[in-house]
């Protein structure tokens, strides 16, 4: 029996599905394959690996909005994609990347890179902008990581761009500077941030210096699809011969912007914070040793976590949100007596902290407690500095995504700030930025006559020009452990972050305050905010569906009621007409918010980056006293179990195709 009539009994009998086989047949059929390609398929049909084959083969990986992520190793690995074992591997990379549609491989990595050259260059000529295309690309440490850049930069080049690479791992927030200082007309990087190791991804950036939004976006998203598999075949082979390689002198430029995130850096040499770091294997010490130690701070690293590995062989997941994550660190902070514990994803654009509480115990912050924290500290600083007035003004503005805690709404009200709610992503946060700066310089020329170099301005001067023309970015995040100040990077910083934590925890030991007393008397100023999350996982093909099935179910029927608690208020994002606070439209999404009748309320959305749907649930008390905080902490934790559970409950009903569908 042949290949294909295989393929197509497994068809009959069930096993694959019709649109595996259609991409299967067209890959076997694809004369113009490297032989490696059809022997790896050949494996996996003959071992009956069908979920596999399924799951590899079901549809394209799509290249979304902000790019594409996804396996780039699967489940079930041929030998010819593992290697021999003498193969050369570097952290024990497979000798390919795993072969299909719906995988992050040379295939899709090129498919990709030619879309984005197309959509570039008719940009710059509908501009009028007669200039060679500029690519700017960096990568982290996981497994394909550098090859997939090599390969990305040397497809640019052969089709007549111009890239310029790093001389190995970089961080995702120098990749958005980076795009900005050598003026590129575009940038990627090749990551997938906090996914677990078996993930990679190209993530892509426009000359501003923040992942693509529409009107780029859409266009990038047609041609990168109209690129047909046969038009991949000539870029297979790398070349590097034309290719830019940026090195130390980068870094460089990148410290220089990180120095403007320190407010006071007196206080920080004063009080110096003890610190242990951890990287998760990431790029994160890159940027982040150098920056504290030009600020004095003394780091504790932990050893084991130093080292960049592909495989992320310390932790379950590299991410800085989960605890597990953070073991390694808190055992050395116990060992250390240090004040706090700072921890980074593998491409440096989260983070996540331990604080010591009162009886110096070591406590987990919430990404929405951090973020809260950070703006509180450095929206009080600037005003005492006299950069933001007093009473607050709207020229300036503290911004997050819709599902990232209320409490910075009421801080922001509080300070008299603008408060601009985003989708989440920080491309959205990147868009804002974007439009403050071509406001202000607009306006500056209609009314001044002037022109100005904005990358040339310093912090200070950037903040002057925005708040008399446009709107100043103070601070702001998600609450997925995101955050940024300053418009320098157009992206979430964690190297910009830990140095923000580090100035906020000396200023706290100057105060003979811990970080818990001072979320404390937050809580007494704005009320107590509870936010917790449940996310679902669902992978492979199957799982896919039942992610639309549940955002499917919630359009088409929404609920009524969960257990005694009713819903009072329902919003579609996918339909309702959502404007923010500067009037611009939110773009549709599959994003859902329900308001209950106990007073809490919460979202639901898909992950654009994992497997999962997420759900996002809010509560909010009043504290009139710290010495009631206690009590008031422990009855929303109850209510916040009972309501998390009712709506995982529901939503598992909602993932079953028939309940969908009915």
């Amino acid at each position: 029996m042949s290949l294909v009539e295989i393929i197509e009994k497994a068809q009959k009998d069930g096993k694959l599905f019709d649109a595996s086989v259609a991409n299967l047949s067209m890959w076997v059929g694809a004369s113009y394959l490297p032989d490696w390609v059809v022997s790896s398929i050949r494996e996996l049909v003959k071992a009956g690996e069908w979920d596999e084959l399924n799951d590899r083969f079901y549809r394209n990986l799509a290249f979304g909005t902000g790019g594409m992520r996804g396996r780039t190793i699967g489940r079930v690995s041929s030998s010819v994609e593992l290697g021999s074992p003498k193969a050369d591997k570097i952290n024990g990379t497979p000798n390919k990347a795993a072969v299909g549609t719906n995988v992050l491989n040379d295939f899709n990595i090129i498919r990709a890179t030619i879309g984005l050259f197309r959509y570039t260059s008719k940009y710059l000529k509908i501009k009028g902008r007669l200039e060679q295309p500029r690519f700017v690309i960096a990568h982290d440490v996981r497994h394909f990581s550098r090859h997939f850049c090599e390969l990305a930069a040397s497809t640019w080049n052969k089709l007549g761009g111009q890239a310029l690479i790093f001389d190995g791992p970089r961080s995702t927030p120098q990749l958005s500077f980076s795009v900005r200082e050598y003026k590129a007309n575009c940038g990627a990087v090749i990551t997938a941030s906090h996914n677990p190791w078996h993930d990679n991804g190209f993530k892509v950036y426009f000359e501003d210096g923040a992942q693509v939004v529409s009107p780029h976006a859409d266009s990038i998203v047609l041609l990168v699809n109209e690129v047909a598999l046969n038009e991949v075949i000539p870029y297979l082979e790398i070349n590097l011969e034309q290719i830019v390689t940026l090195n130390v002198a980068a870094d460089t430029r990148y410290l220089s912007a990180l120095d403007e995130i320190a407010l006071d850096r007196e206080l920080i040499a004063a009080k110096k914070p003890s610190i242990v770091f951890t990287p998760i294997h990431g790029t994160g010490a890159i940027s982040i040793l150098p920056a504290l130690k030009k600020l004095g701070i003394d780091v504790i690293e932990v050893p084991e976590q130093m080292i960049q590995d592909s495989s992320f062989s310390t932790v379950q997941s590299p991410n800085p949100e989960n605890a597990e994550a953070l073991e390694m660190a808190i055992s050395r902070a116990k060992e250390s007596g240090a004040d706090l514990v700072v921890a980074t994803d593998p491409d440096a654009d989260r983070m996540g902290v331990a604080v010591r509480n009162s009886d110096g115990e070591i406590v987990l912050l919430s990404g929405n407690q951090i973020g809260t924290l950070l703006a509180e500290y450095r929206i009080t600083r600037l005003k005492e500095s006299g950069i933001l007035p007093q009473e607050g003004t709207h020229k300036a503005a503290l911004i997050k995504t819709f599902v990232t805690t209320p409490m910075q709404e009421a801080l922001a009200k509080f300070h008299g700030l603008k408060m601009v709610n985003t989708l989440t992503g920080f491309k959205w946060l990147g868009e804002k930025l974007a439009d403050y700066e071509a406001q202000m310089k607009q306006r500056l020329f209609e009314e001044k006559g002037m022109a100005v170099d904005y990358d040339a301005c310093d912090f200070w001067t950037r903040a002057d020009l925005l708040m008399e023309y446009s709107t100043f970015f103070v601070v702001g995040g998600e609450e997925s452990y995101g955050y940024l100040a300053g418009d320098r990077v157009r992206d979430k910083d964690a190297n910009a972050s830990v140095i923000m934590i580090c100035e906020l925890a000396a200023y706290l030991k100057s105060q003979e305050m811990t970080f818990m007393d001072y979320l404390d008397s937050l809580y007494l100023r704005y009320g107590y905010y509870e936010e917790q999350s449940v996310n679902i996982y669902y992978e492979g093909a199957a799982g896919s569906q039942k992610i639309s099935n549940i955002l499917g179910s919630y359009r088409a029927r929404a609920p009524e009621k969960f257990g005694e608690v009713f819903v009072t208020g329902f919003t579609d994002f996918g339909k309702d007409e959502i404007v923010d606070v500067d009037g611009k439209k939110i773009p549709p999404q599959d994003l859902y918010f329900v308001e209950l009748s106990n007073g809490y309320s919460f979202a639901v959305r898909g992950s654009g980056t994992e497997p999962k749907i997420k759900f996002y649930v809010f509560g909010r008390s009043d504290v009139t006293n710290l010495d009631d905080l206690p009590a008031i902490k422990a009855n929303t934790a109850k209510e916040m179990v009972n309501i998390l559970e009712l709506i995982e409950a529901d939503a598992r009903l909602r993932a079953d195709a028939e309940f969908a569908g009915g």
